[in-house]
């Protein structure tokens, strides 16, 4: 399989050489936590692939808000990447001829296409980029690898599930790493949990660094900047991810660095969330059912100290937390559950959570008997269904589960589009789960970044986002391999000349 050409890689060292920063061509975006991160690092985001309309546009916002109104609604697009070709979006854009338009490709494809796609079917893409029609079922990988060999990038970012480890008897990120070593890359995979490098969530995911052979640089995945020891559910999963690995025998997996105990504590929940305002409405019946639109500005409240994570949210560069307050500090309306939340000890889950409904129920009865009011058992049976949580304790133990102060939240997924029960705001007084802004703060999106669409279509593009802090710590180290290959370039070119 002949490699890409050096011509092509050249031309672009040379761009940055100059002093031009990378251009990043982001495919499956979302609403672009990855390219936040890279824009952070200090890249120039060109580019996003994003089927979804609502996130299509947020990107574009927080991208490209500032281009006049038809630029601008090219890139809010949503773009369909299985029917749409790379040079298309390259002309669309007006960026040019699309082997010279990007310097690095990140993105993370959805993982429920992988099971059945195998080496073989792999490979083939790289030498048939139409491929990925003859199976549907991998078609959003094989079309990331089109897009790869399309654009010709000095380096590449892939993330996915850990799932992605051990799915459908493939170690998938092996297998890309195998393919991207044929296109003429480097590439080298790790597991890494987002808590240790200053994310207050403990979020598994792999990461997939690769740079082209001409670059002749290495990969360093980040070290890790915060130190804890992960809860028995995230190593039990990590182990049953790690499993297919042959680690004496695997020549792109390296191992994730956790860093020592002398490093700070993770962020916790508290850090993360404390200086923002109270939610109350709920507690006063002033809520009601309905679209949460983000049209309300909420004033931050006045606090002597703030965490250097709440800190660093509010001043990111270019996304500056709002001077009149926060649009999108806002809640489900779940007047059954208020009394749970409260009472609710913090770290727990849904059995301690149905167990604790029942508690308040059975006080409520005798409460109500003691004052001398008969209640029938079906009036019981009533009260019992609106005071408990219907569903069956053994099979949702995870479904519910109550932030702790003095750790870091657990994973974030797309499921809080349709409820927050896995996020329960720590703070017992509010008795209620978390925000949408809230949700932003534990995946490190800034205040001053904007989410279209209402309140279950934001909650769902958080959920679905990298952290940007974390794509930042990635981005980072690609950088470094960048400019050391420029700075390699540039010292050959000064040798040269002095013969």
């Amino acid at each position: 399989m002949k490699p890409v050409g050096k011509g092509v890689i050249g031309s672009k060292l040379a761009r940055l050489q100059s002093g031009e920063p990378p251009r990043v061509l982001d495919l499956f975006a979302g609403c672009g936590g990855i390219s936040l991160g890279f824009q952070a690092a200090g890249f120039r985001v060109d580019a996003a692939v994003e089927i979804d309309e609502i996130a299509a546009r947020t990107h574009a916002m927080n991208f490209h808000g500032d281009l006049a109104e038809a630029a601008f609604e090219q890139h809010a697009r949503p773009r369909d990447i299985t029917s749409i070709e790379p040079d298309e979006i390259a002309s669309e854009l007006g960026l040019g001829d699309v082997e010279n338009a990007f310097d690095v490709v990140v993105g993370g494809p959805p993982c429920q296409a992988y099971a059945r796609v195998g080496r073989a079917k792999l490979r083939e893409v790289a030498d048939h980029p139409s491929a990925f029609k003859v199976d549907p079922r991998g078609n959003l990988y094989l079309r990331y690898l089109h897009y790869v060999r399309a654009t010709k990038p000095l380096a590449i970012l892939v993330e996915n599930v850990p799932d992605a480890l051990n799915y459908g008897g493939h170690n998938v990120m092996g297998e890309i790493a195998e393919v991207l070593d044929d296109l003429g890359y480097v590439a080298r995979y790790s597991l890494i949990n987002t808590a240790f490098h200053a994310v207050p969530q403990m979020r598994d995911r792999v990461f997939l660094v690769a740079v082209h052979k001409d670059l002749g640089t290495g990969i360093e995945f980040p070290k890790a900047s915060r130190h804890l020891t992960l809860p028995s559910g995230y190593e039990g999963t990590r182990s049953v991810a790690l499993k297919l690995l042959d680690l004496f025998a695997e020549g792109h997996f390296v191992e994730a660095d956790h860093g020592t105990p002398d490093l700070p504590g993770p962020v916790t929940c508290e850090e993360a969330l404390g200086d923002l305002p109270p939610i109350t409405l709920h507690l006063e019946g002033k809520l009601r059912r309905g679209a949460r639109r983000f049209d309300q500005p909420i004033p931050y409240p006045k606090r002597r100290k703030i965490s250097q994570y709440a800190r660093a949210m509010r001043d990111w560069p270019g996304f500056e937390a709002p001077a009149d307050g926060l649009r999108d500090h806002v809640i489900r309306y779940l007047p059954r559950d208020g009394a749970i939340f409260s009472a609710m000890p913090h770290g727990a889950e849904y059995p301690a959570a149905h167990a604790t409904a029942v508690r308040l129920w059975e006080e409520h009865v005798k409460s109500l008997e003691h004052s001398g009011k008969r209640l029938s058992e079906k009036e019981k049976l009533n009260l019992h269904r609106a005071m408990v949580p219907p569903y069956p304790v053994g099979s949702f133990p995870n479904r519910w589960w109550k932030l702790r102060p003095d750790f870091p939240s657990r994973t974030l997924m797309a499921h809080i589009g349709k409820d927050t029960y896995s996020h329960i705001h720590y703070d017992s007084q509010q008795a209620r789960v978390i925000s949408v802004r809230e949700a932003a703060r534990l995946q490190s999106f800034p205040d001053g970044f904007i989410f279209c669409g209402t309140m279950n279509p934001a909650y769902r593009q958080i959920g679905n986002a990298v952290p940007p802090l974390m794509a930042m710590r990635l981005a980072d180290q690609i950088m470094l391999a960048l400019r050391a290959a420029t700075a390699g370039g540039a010292a050959m070119r000064v040798a040269v000349a002095a013969e």
